[in-house]
């Protein structure tokens, strides 16, 4: 009978195919005997929406490209030509503006699922690294893809941000010079980020996505219990927690991709400038060099960093100053004579160095570290349980405030500049980074329940 089967599958096509390209030992591996934990929630969703609205973006960028034209006489005019002249060309341009709102919404839900649930944990360290790798990608592909409208705040945000480079210490003038291609913002820039945002992001986004996918299918998929299901197997070696990815999972997905599709077509066909924050205002109005908008900021999904990077005041750098060298003492003193200088020594440097450079480096320097701390997430938590079901709970009030401040930095970065919102960003971004920082000594400590040894299910 089994030889039988066999004979079945490596006939015809499929077969034809199969001794040349491992189609269906793919799509079994990767799929149909993927066995994915039957405990999954509402939180699981938003891998498989992410992974959508990659499509989205990369099918409507395609057809968007036929029309678009990557010059700065033309390119707003390509734009409003393709809002108003080609068929549906409002269509795909909505559909692609407001997908990369949606692509940020998901990640970011989806890193906070990853967060909550300990998905970074080991054996998932590569895959948390990787999904860290492709949040990064798309805050680059985002900024890049932001200048080809060729609108005011497109103009005039790409400015502000390239002119950041130039406070980097020795290299800051050239680098940014680099990186324009020109001493403005031009035609030469806008040519060379069409050429980043449209080909070499993309490849390279494509490249991790998958990466991601194979890495996360070789350890296996977490769970809100945070219990390994490969541990226990039965005779044939099949987790006694697990279910095949199909059908079980790919109809369950298909059920929160029609929830999404429902909510992504409300805001195209209703708000697509979502009151400013999808499509500002100041972006249909052509770019003037000459001009300068009242009011600069970015798209709402970096405002959080934006608004640390405007928090880096002269002021706020001494209070950097001081915490740094605490750390520096606290790893002296944990040293206890042991001649494990490094990091005290290395704080001492860092100490020298930010007294001699100013502030707007700084700036730069506390907003690239807040995203390149999140690779650091799986050597920083010390828990002897993943989820935080099993937490104390003071661990879920610090991820709360956590979460707090984090969404009111992102507020405040949308807001105009004043003394008291400079002071409460200052204080979210402290807090933002003591939760990094202080995970190796509060994430250990507490009482935590004692997971299940299988994982809770409830069939629904």
């Amino acid at each position: 009978m089994a030889t039988a089967d066999k004979e079945v599958e490596t006939t015809g096509l499929t077969g034809w195919i199969d001794r040349r390209f491992p189609m269906t030992s793919t799509w079994k591996k990767h799929v149909s005997e993927y066995y994915a934990p039957k405990n999954f929630n509402f939180w699981y969703f938003f891998g498989s929406l992410a992974l959508l609205v990659l499509v989205n973006q990369i099918v409507t960028g395609i057809f968007l490209t036929m029309n678009y034209k990557p010059d700065a006489t033309l390119a707003f005019a390509s734009v409003e030509y393709i809002m108003r002249e080609v068929p549906w060309g409002w269509l795909i341009r909505y559909m692609h503006s407001t997908g990369a709102s949606m692509f940020f919404v998901v990640v970011y839900l989806h890193m906070f699922r990853g967060l909550m649930y300990g998905s970074y944990r080991k054996p998932r360290e590569l895959v948390w690294i990787f999904g860290c790798a492709i949040f990064l990608c798309l805050m680059a592909e985002a900024f890049f893809g932001y200048l080809l409208p060729w609108g005011q705040m497109s103009f005039w945000g790409a400015q502000v941000i390239v002119n950041l480079f130039s406070a980097i210490p020795f290299i800051g003038p050239d680098l940014s010079l680099w990186i324009r291609g020109d001493y403005v913002v031009s035609d030469v820039t806008l040519n060379r980020f069409f050429a980043f945002h449209v080909i070499a992001i993309p490849l390279v986004l494509i490249g991790l996505v998958v990466a991601h996918l194979v890495a996360l299918h070789e350890v296996g998929s977490n769970n809100p219990d945070g219990i390994e299901i490969k541990a226990k197997k039965d005779a044939n070696g099949i987790p006694l927690d697990g279910i095949p990815f199909h059908p079980y999972y790919s109809v369950h997905d298909f059920m929160g991709v029609c929830v999404f599709l429902l909510i992504f077509a409300a805001i195209i066909f209703f708000a697509p400038e979502m009151g400013g924050y999808f499509l500002e205002a100041n972006n249909f109005v052509p770019a003037n060099p000459l001009q300068t908008p009242s009011e600069i900021a970015p798209v709402w999904y970096f405002t959080a960093f934006y608004a640390m990077l405007r928090a880096t005041t002269d002021p706020f750098k001494i209070v950097l100053m001081i915490v740094i060298a605490l750390l520096g003492l606290l790893a002296l003193v944990k040293a206890r004579g042991k001649w494990k200088l490094g990091l005290p020594v290395l704080a001492v440097l860092v100490l020298i160095f930010m007294a001699l450079t100013e502030s707007k480096f700084w700036g730069v320097v506390v907003m690239g570290t807040a995203v390149v701390s999140l690779f650091f997430l799986p050597w920083l938590d010390r828990s002897p349980v993943k989820s935080i079901r099993y937490r104390p709970l003071f661990h879920k009030v610090f991820y709360a405030i956590f979460i707090f401040a984090f969404l009111m930095l992102g507020f405040l970065g949308t807001r105009p500049p004043s003394p008291a919102a400079t002071l409460i960003a200052q204080i979210c971004a402290l807090i933002y980074f003591a939760f990094f920082l202080g995970m190796p000594f509060w994430t250990p400590r507490g009482k935590f329940k004692t997971p299940p040894e299988r994982v809770h299910y409830k069939p629904h």
